[in-house]
C-alpha cells in the first residue's frame, strides 16, 4: 500500500474515531455504551459458557465448549497481532482495565469476538441466539469506539478477523467435535 494512502487512512481513522467519541457529560448515554463494551468481554461470555456447559448435557453442553474454544483460539490470535502491530489506543479516560493490561488497540478483539460468536451461531443454526448476536456484535464495536478505546479501523479489522476465524472454525468442526470428545 502507498505510504501516503495509508498515512491518510490513518487520518480519516482518527478524525472519524474523534467525531464519535462521546463527551463525558453524556453520563446515561457512556454508562450505556459502558455495559455494551464490557458485554463484549470474554470473561463474562467464558463466565457464561461455563454456566451452561456446566447445568447443559444436550447440545448446548457441545455448543458452550466450542465456543469457549473459539473465544480462546480468538485471544491468542488476536494478542499475537495486537503485539506484531503495536497500535497504541485512542488518548483517553474511559477504559483503564484495557488500557493497563492491553495496550494495543488493534485489531479490537471485543469486535473479532462479537462477530465470530454471530456467525458461528448462523453457521450453527442456533435460533435465535444468531440474530440476537448479530444485533449485539455491532453495538459492543461501536461502543468501544465512542468510549475511545479503539479507531473505528480496528473494529472493521476486527470484524474481518472474526468473519474468517468464524468460517474456519465451522470447516473444521467435525474435527473439532472430535477433539473435545477426548477432552471433555
Amino acid at each position: 500500500m502507498d505510504q501516503s494512502l495509508f498515512q491518510k487512512l490513518l487520518e480519516w481513522d482518527n478524525q472519524f474515531s474523534e467525531k464519535v467519541l462521546l463527551p463525558k457529560e453524556n453520563h446515561w448515554i457512556r454508562a450505556f455504551c459502558a455495559f455494551l463494551a464490557h458485554s463484549g468481554d470474554s470473561w463474562f461470555l467464558l463466565l457464561a459458557l461455563l454456566m451452561v456447559w456446566i447445568f447443559t448435557k444436550d447440545r448446548w453442553h457441545t455448543y458452550s465448549a466450542f465456543f469457549t474454544g473459539a473465544i480462546l483460539i480468538q485471544a491468542v490470535l488476536v494478542i499475537g497481532i495486537k503485539f506484531m502491530i503495536k497500535r497504541r489506543r485512542p488518548e483517553g479516560q474511559w477504559g483503564s482495565i484495557y488500557r493497563k493490561t492491553d495496550p494495543h488497540s488493534f485489531p479490537s478483539g471485543h469486535a473479532v469476538r462479537m462477530v465470530m460468536l454471530a456467525i458461528l451461531a448462523w453457521g450453527l443454526g442456533i435460533q435465535p441466539l444468531n440474530w440476537i448476536l448479530t444485533l449485539w456484535a455491532p453495538l459492543v464495536s461501536f461502543a468501544r469506539v465512542m468510549l475511545g478505546v479503539h479507531y473505528m479501523i480496528d473494529v472493521i479489522a476486527g470484524w474481518i478477523i472474526g468473519i474468517i476465524m468464524a468460517v474456519v472454525l465451522l470447516l473444521l468442526q467435525p474435527m473439532i467435535y472430535h477433539l473435545l470428545n477426548l477432552i471433555l
